[in-house]
């Protein structure tokens, strides 16, 4: 009973955990991008965390 426990309580922390994770870089990605030299700064994070994001999904399916 304990472990099914401890089971659902980590599905729950790592989904709250991924969800602030996203929330944040995408706030950061998207920040006061007022200049050129910001918005390709920007454009960069947001590509930067689709690649992260990838490998993510790529590394959860090869551990299945």
């Amino acid at each position: 009973m304990d472990r099914i426990i401890s089971m659902i309580i980590n599905q729950i922390i790592r989904r709250f955990v991924n969800a602030g994770i996203t929330k944040g870089i995408s706030h950061f990605s998207k920040g006061g991008a007022n200049t050129p030299a910001d918005q390709a700064t920007a454009q960069t994070g947001r590509e930067t965390v689709k690649r992260a994001r990838q490998a993510q999904r790529i590394t959860r399916r090869l551990g299945r």
